[in-house]
């Protein structure tokens, strides 16, 4: 249902894909659903009896009219989901267990910087993977994968079989977790390991249109072998006042600040209030930064979230209680 709906240039609100989060909660007013694999926490049984549907993994068993919620904004664009294929350019293991996908494309992509693609793997599934390159080079984009323990498309396809020069198919762009360029707000991005993909797209989307925004960038990662790209973030932080890059370590000891991406943000800012943030990376991390930044006095409004879930995720269920104010 989702993906009609988007090839159509129709965006309804969508993250994981997976019928795992429940963001894409529609409620089916008239017509017959098949709700797939929709996770029981995301989806209550009641839920269902009183014809809700998660839109993303529902298919339609009749025609539908379904009733669901739009939220526009001034300035960001609605791109019409399309299919792709490629070349696989660069397979490059950026830091243990993270590789940097880069991929040419037989034909452009729109997006906005934040977006993601579903990756089609060879048995013809797929998986969500976000965009670290911006729209200013739309035949090639980068991806950032991490490996999943025993994940079908991570540890059974990309870490084991896909190689430099190999063909791969790809659809997009997903997701309103982007940048929004008419908000003059200085730009708070926190990210942990992986997450750091689209908030790395936003950051150079703002270098190559005229670094207007005040922009700071928080990464976390365990330790220092999984801080990759630190050294293009510490030359662009060097290049560009209004740039700033705060990496943290939560395990090892270095030459940097130690601690999760929440509890830094909080010694920050006691109060963010008068800033625009996105927020990308697991569950937790993702959850707690939340409640950090509205402590800080953020208002919902002003925080926008992209949570990665993987396989483990989806098998226990996981999912995040939120305010129906804070966009995806």
């Amino acid at each position: 249902m989702l993906d009609a709906c988007l090839r159509e240039g129709i965006w309804l609100p969508h993250a994981c894909t997976h019928g795992t989060c429940g963001t894409c909660k529609a409620i089916v007013l008239e017509g017959d659903v098949d709700h797939g694999d929709a996770s029981p926490y995301a989806l209550l049984d009641s839920e269902r009896q009183e014809g809700c549907a998660l839109i993303c993994v529902a298919r339609p068993r009749s025609n539908l009219v379904i009733e669901g919620e739009i939220d526009a904004e001034e300035g960001v664009a609605v791109h019409p989901v399309r299919d792709y294929t490629g070349t696989v350019e660069l397979l490059d293991e950026v830091a243990p267990n993270v590789r940097r996908l880069l991929i040419a494309l037989d034909r452009p992509l729109s997006f906005n910087p934040g977006q993601y693609i579903q990756l089609v793997m060879p048995d013809g599934d797929s998986r969500p993977y976000s965009v670290a390159s911006t729209p200013a080079a739309p035949d090639r984009i980068e991806l950032h994968i991490k490996r999943t323990p025993g994940g079908v498309c991570t540890d059974g396809w990309v870490f084991k079989h896909l190689a430099v020069g190999d063909g791969v198919s790809l659809s997009g762009p997903y997701g309103r977790f982007s940048f929004r360029p008419l908000r003059s707000e200085p730009v708070l991005l926190l990210g942990s390991g992986t997450g750091l993909a689209p908030l790395k797209s936003m950051v150079q989307h703002v270098a190559e249109t005229g670094g207007e925004h005040s922009v700071i960038l928080y990464h976390g990662v365990a330790t220092q072998t999984d801080l990759y790209d630190h050294e293009l973030f510490e030359a662009w932080d060097a290049e560009n006042d209004w740039f700033s890059y705060r990496p943290a370590l939560s395990r090892d000891d270095w030459n940097g600040r130690t601690g999760r991406v929440p509890a830094l943000l909080a010694e920050d800012y006691p109060r963010a209030s008068g800033h625009t943030a996105y927020v990308c990376g697991s569950p937790a991390m993702v959850n707690d930064t939340l409640r950090a930044l509205m402590k800080a006095r953020l208002f919902p409004r002003d925080i926008f979230r992209e949570d990665f879930f993987d396989s483990r995720d989806r098998a226990s269920g996981a999912h995040i209680v939120r305010s129906p104010l804070i966009r995806r």
